[in-house]
Order: C-alpha cells, then sequence, then structure tokens
C-alpha cells in the first residue's frame, strides 16, 4: 500500500535432516508484523544444527561428508567453497573470529575445541584442536561435551563443556595455536551448554542445560569467572523433563531470554543494575523443543524455532518491558534448531 514501508530481513535456519528437511534454509521476516514468509532451502547439507556468516558473506555450519563430521564452508549464494571433516560426528557450534581471521568449533560427542583457519576465499583448514577430559555426576555426563566455542568480550576464546561442568578460556595466537588459560566449574551436573556476556558490565550469564539454571557470573576478564547468582528458568511446579538451549541478552543490557525444552517455552528475566536477574515472564512458545530463538535486527521481534514440531513462533518484544506476546506459531521450517538473523 502506498505510503507504508515493510521492513524485512533474511532469517536463516540451521536443522537436522533426519526426517524431511534437507539441509539450510532462509525465510522472510516482516520486522513490522512479525511475520515469516517465503521459504527457501539455501543449501543441501546433512545435519547442519548451527551456522554463522563472516562479515564477507560466507556461511559456516556444521558439516559432514562421507560419514565423516566437521564444518562446511559456503558462499553468500549457497555454493559449497569446502569442508574439513574427520571421523565422527560432526560439530555443534561454530563462531567467527574476523580479527584473526579464524572459525571456531565445538564437538560435543568428540569433546573437542577445533579452530580453522580463515582463507581470502572463505575456506577453511584445520589450525589447532584441544581435547578435554573428564566427567560428571549425571547420566548425560559420561564423558566430556563440547557445546560452545566463541569469544569473550576480551577476545579470548570461551568454551563451555557440557559433560565436566567446566567453562574453558584459551589464548590464541594469530594463526589459531590455542593455550588454555582458565577454567571455571559450574555446579556439579549444570551441564554449561552457552554463555553470553551483558554489553556494557563485566558480567557473564552461562545457561546449564541438565538443572536448568542460569549462572550469573561476573567475568574479571582474562577467562576468570565468580559466581554471583543462580536462578531456575521454571515455574516452581514444573517436574517434568526440562532441558535449557539458547540464551540472549538484549543489546541495551536491560533484558535477558532463555529457552526451555520440556517446558517449551522462554523464560524472561529483567537484568538488575548490579547485572544480577529477575525472572518476569515464562512464554509458551506453542511447539516442541525451541531448541533455538534469536531477535530479529531491531530487537522488536523474537522468532523460536522448534526442532520436535516443525514451526517456528514469532513474539513481538516490548523493548521497555522486555515482556513477550506471540504473534504466530504456524511457520513450518523441517527439524530446525537454529536462528541466524542476516539484515
Amino acid at each position: 500500500m502506498k505510503g507504508i514501508t515493510f521492513m524485512t530481513e533474511t532469517l536463516y535456519f540451521g536443522t537436522y535432516t533426519k526426517k524431511t528437511s534437507e539441509g539450510i534454509y532462509k525465510a522472510t521476516l516482516d520486522t513490522t508484523t512479525g511475520h515469516l514468509s517465503n521459504l527457501q532451502l539455501v543449501a543441501k547439507e546433512p545435519n547442519p544444527t548451527y551456522l554463522t556468516f563472516d562479515r564477507a558473506g560466507h556461511l559456516y555450519s556444521v558439516g559432514a561428508e562421507n560419514g565423516a563430521g566437521g564444518i562446511a564452508a559456503y558462499d553468500n549464494g549457497g555454493k559449497l567453497i569446502n569442508r574439513v571433516v574427520d571421523a565422527g560426528a560432526p560439530l555443534c557450534y561454530v563462531a567467527v573470529d574476523e580479527t584473526r581471521d579464524l572459525v571456531y568449533g565445538a564437538n560435543y560427542h568428540k569433546g573437542e575445541v577445533l579452530v580453522y583457519k580463515r582463507a581470502t576465499d572463505g575456506s577453511l583448514s584445520l589450525a589447532d584442536k584441544d581435547v578435554h577430559t573428564g566427567s560428571g555426576p549425571h547420566e548425560n555426563q559420561a564423558s566430556p561435551h563440547v557445546h560452545f566455542t566463541d569469544l569473550t568480550p576480551d577476545k579470548y576464546l570461551v568454551t563451555c563443556d557440557l559433560g565436566t561442568d567446566e567453562v574453558v578460556t584459551y589464548n590464541v595466537s594469530e594463526q589459531g595455536q590455542l593455550t588454555k588459560i582458565n577454567t571455571y566449574k559450574s555446579a556439579l551436573g549444570a551441564g554449561p551448554r552457552h554463555i553470553t556476556f551483558h554489553p556494557t558490565q563485566k558480567m557473564a550469564y552461562l545457561m546449564n542445560e541438565l538443572n536448568s539454571t542460569i549462572e550469573v557470573l561476573i567475568y574479571d576478564g582474562v577467562g576468570q569467572f565468580t559466581l554471583l547468582q543462580t536462578l531456575s528458568t521454571l515455574p516452581e511446579d514444573w517436574t517434568a523433563f526440562n532441558g535449557t538451549a539458547a540464551i540472549r541478552v538484549s543489546s541495551d543490557g536491560k533484558f535477558l531470554y532463555g529457552s526451555n525444552r520440556g517446558h517449551d517455552s522462554i523464560a524472561v528475566f529483567k537484568i538488575i543494575a548490579d547485572g544480577t536477574l529477575e525472572l518476569i515472564q515464562i512464554a509458551a512458545t506453542h511447539g516442541k523443543m525451541p531448541r533455538d530463538f534469536n531477535l530479529s535486527s531491531d530487537e522488536k521481534v523474537i522468532i523460536a524455532a522448534h526442532q520436535d514440531s516443525d514451526n517456528v513462533t514469532t513474539f513481538f518484544r516490548n523493548s521497555a518491558t522486555g515482556l513477550l506476546t506471540e504473534i504466530q506459531h504456524d511457520f513450518t521450517v523441517p527439524e530446525a534448531v537454529c536462528v541466524y538473523v542476516k539484515a
């Protein structure tokens, strides 16, 4: 209609390909209405469960080839550049380090932290890896399970190990060589999955999958964390299965969001002046297993993807209160487990 401006951006979805999905998909988000449309297959890739882009537009995803697992590099049109794979299961997380021309990967099943060197054409080559050791008291902690590899605000590599209840931090050389510098121990059996940082305060927020908690941490820099607060992501009366998944902080540092799989909801927290959290809402996602969610570029819409019910739910986010209001929950993306926002 004349006089109305529609703002759109592209969302990319990583998926499992165990049923009907063929790989990596994209869709259009209308940030005015919060509605999704125009689902398209970007690249056929086995179980690309996590993905990211670099500034040049190269797409990096969890990848596999001929029964071996690792990472895949694509150009911005979805054309394969190369894969770096090894025997066994693929990665579960990938992140880009623009300054050092590196890409980081976490291998859950093998307990590995991996570093890849990025060439100018976007292709990758293995630069270094570290293999964790240890276990935890939970039945899912028989061995190390590295679930997250990304940068701290002071540019160290921080990793979450669900199997050993550890957050391990590394110094990384320009060539991608790893040197372990610090280890934080979460509560026993907590299962650290992902960590995120406050945009202005020296605070970090650790999402624990196995006991459905968030540990609020003072971040002293150089990989040093100190526990300040622990909160549940669930209602007090919930006794059935739950495993937490994604965690996000709004860019103004005022609100934090975390997803529950089992309770199938997003827990909303207000961030107090001292960096601690106060639970203010638990919003049902109207799907099964919301493994990932993300905020639109203007942070007015939250998009939650469901692994087991093949639907994506969108919410309006009130920037003043942080509260969520559902828009729709009937947009289909098969086996979706990762949401990446590309403006």
